[in-house]
């Protein structure tokens, strides 16, 4: 993984020491409430509906085992609320009501404290931190090197990228060393500090699409030209929220070395004629969908002036690139002789003869490696009674434990909010899979149905107009069956809370929406979404089923979606591939049928009650 430079280091300590110099001004009174915000936001410090929150980068998704000792240690000692603030957010939580199972029971939200929270864009996220302990965490994130820069405002935030950069079997080439130099190019960039809305780039090195390019305000695709020569595509305008939009392929291919000064052309036109008035079409999506070609006009023209004029003056020289990329050698690591292949057949055959669950791990939890003694393991923390993305500081400590172990003391946050090990020797996959099953991170569900994205919702976020943690949990329970998840197969469930799409619910195979009908928690149901990935094809919105759903109906029509799947299916068909062949109607009746007989169902209940 990237290895800070003592430049690096200074800047993100300096940066911490800046911060705790405005946090103390405003504690005396010496700065306002307004001129302080804009201070704690440039530094991942938002204001939540109980308490602060606070959003840490983690560029393209990387961790050593010490950081994650310190996200621990930051979730054991600091996200601490008091007793009474704790019990004052319960008894909110609890007025929204319960949602009914069809066992039943019930499920509602506990809150707790003490965890972080992995995000779909690969950051981690405390909601209890008191704000005069908020420099005392920065001091204690940039002792290893992290911090919160640019993970709020109207700025370049974290860049992301594929978890499994520089080490898929599928990859085109390493996009790390990029995604690096386009951190270090956009922090604190003075031009674009103040953006007519938030920016997002993601890029892709791999064949497959595992970083959701098409979704972004920029997304980049490596890949190679007839010649061989290395370069990006480029995609402008992409975006989720009130209105999602694919983006626009605006270049096929450009020059590798060009790519920053490509980007500041891009920000720069955007950046000039972007909405200020609005801030709902204040996002880049907006603009380019509105000018179209004209946007890929200027955007030339202005590239050509930053070549010709100004003299290319990000241009990525090779002794630059290689800088960068020898901070990402890979670790010497010792494997046995014997060939993968071989082990590969003995594994399997230990799997088949002796532990079901062992051969499903194999399956679903471990990814091939472009290292062919290598693999790749992702640890699944989705779990009843634990919110999708979320770790306590023991589990955090545990995963750091396990990656000092198997995978050279690095993990990376994954889109879908676990942890991946990027280094696994083959031959220790047996020993590994007993100690992540030990600590309940060996569940065979990575890619299935329970293995869902989930935002925090209207637990904690004060724009979410619904709660998505317990329709979560609603659908978890039912599903546990892990003979009828593998039956269901691979199925991307995407749960938002609110319209800013945060659980990314308009590219989920199924989408969850929540939304607020006069003062009431509603859920849009949509299908048919993709984030570009092969198992769901070219990026696409989904398309909700009808009117919305009430909470308790939510899990019923989920039920008869996928019953109707079974139903219509034809072999090992996965779920979007019957989907598409079959069109939406089939499911869309299904769906409109269960919201009848859940209402019909609570209705009689509460006339026995």
């Amino acid at each position: 993984m990237y290895q800070y430079t003592e430049f690096d280091r200074q800047f993100v300590k300096a940066r911490a020491g800046q911060y705790r110099d405005q946090l103390t001004r405003w504690q005396d009174g010496q700065l306002s409430e307004d001129e302080f915000k804009p201070l704690r936001l440039q530094n991942g410090w938002y204001v939540q509906r109980y308490a602060p929150m606070l959003r840490v980068a983690v560029p393209y998704g990387e961790l050593s085992s010490n950081q994650l000792r310190v996200l621990a240690k930051i979730a054991r000692e600091y996200d601490q609320p008091n007793a009474a603030l704790l019990e004052q957010a319960q008894a909110t939580q609890d007025k929204l009501g319960a949602i009914p199972l069809k066992n039943g029971q019930t499920v509602h939200t506990r809150l707790t404290k003490g965890y972080a929270h992995f995000t779909t864009r690969t950051n981690v996220q405390y909601n209890w931190i008191p704000l005069d302990k908020s420099a005392d965490v920065m001091d204690l994130l940039a002792s290893v090197n992290m911090h919160g820069i640019q993970t709020s405002g109207n700025c370049i935030r974290n860049i992301t990228s594929d978890a499994r950069a520089g080490i898929a079997a599928d990859e085109i080439a390493d996009p790390r060393p990029f995604a690096e130099i386009m951190r270090q190019w956009s922090t604190l960039h003075s031009e674009f500090a103040f953006l007519p809305r938030k920016f997002k780039i993601a890029i892709n090195g791999a064949v497959e699409d595992r970083a959701a390019i098409a979704w972004y305000d920029v997304g980049l695709q490596l890949l190679r030209n007839e010649a061989g020569e290395l370069g990006f595509k480029v995609l402008v305008g992409g975006g989720m929220g009130r209105t999602p939009v694919i983006g626009t392929v605006v270049r096929e291919f450009l020059p590798w070395n060009q790519v920053m000064n490509y980007l500041e052309a891009v920000i720069r036109v955007y950046n000039r004629y972007g909405r200020r008035d609005n801030v709902w079409k204040a996002r880049i999506k907006i603009l380019v969908k509105a000018e179209g070609q004209r946007y890929i006009d200027q955007v030339e023209t202005e590239f050509t002036q930053i070549i010709e004029q100004d003299g290319a003056p990000h241009l990525i020289t090779q002794q630059e690139f290689d800088r960068v990329a020898a901070c990402f050698e890979p670790p010497t690591l010792s494997c046995p002789r014997k060939t993968a292949d071989a082990e590969m057949a003995n594994l399997l055959r230990a799997a088949a003869e002796d532990d079901i669950e062992f051969g499903r791990w194999l399956k679903q939890n471990v990814a091939l490696h472009k290292n062919p003694d290598l693999r790749a393991v992702s640890l699944s923390f989705k779990r009843l009674g634990q919110a999708p993305g979320d770790a306590t500081a023991e589990q955090l400590d545990i995963a750091a434990d396990l990656a000092d172990r198997f995978s050279a003391g690095e993990v990376r946050v994954t889109h879908e909010q676990n942890l991946l090990l990027p280094w696994v020797r083959f031959a220790e996959l047996p020993e590994l899979w007993r100690a992540a099953r030990k600590a309940g991170f060996a569940r065979p569900n990575i890619g299935l149905l329970t293995d869902m994205i989930t935002c925090p919702g209207g637990d904690f976020c004060s724009l979410a107009n619904a709660r998505s943690i317990p329709i979560a949990e609603a659908i978890t329970e039912r599903y546990q069956d892990l003979d009828e998840l593998h039956d269901l197969g691979e199925i991307d469930l995407h749960i938002s809370g609110c319209i800013n799409s945060c659980g990314h619910h308009h590219s989920g195979h199924i989408g969850i929406l929540g939304v607020d009908k006069d003062g009431k928690e509603w859920y849009q149901v949509s299908l048919g979404g993709a984030d570009g990935s092969n198992l769901s094809g070219a990026a696409t919105p989904g398309k909700t089923v009808g009117p919305s759903f009430s909470a308790a109906e939510v899990p019923e029509v989920i039920e008869a979606v996928l019953d109707t799947y079974r139903q219509l299916r034809e072999g090992r068909e996965t779920f979007i591939t019957t989907l598409r062949r079959i069109g939406n109607d089939p499911f869309k009746a299904a769906a409109n049928g269960a919201r009848f007989s859940a209402s019909r169902a609570e209705s009689a209940e509460k006339c026995v009650a």
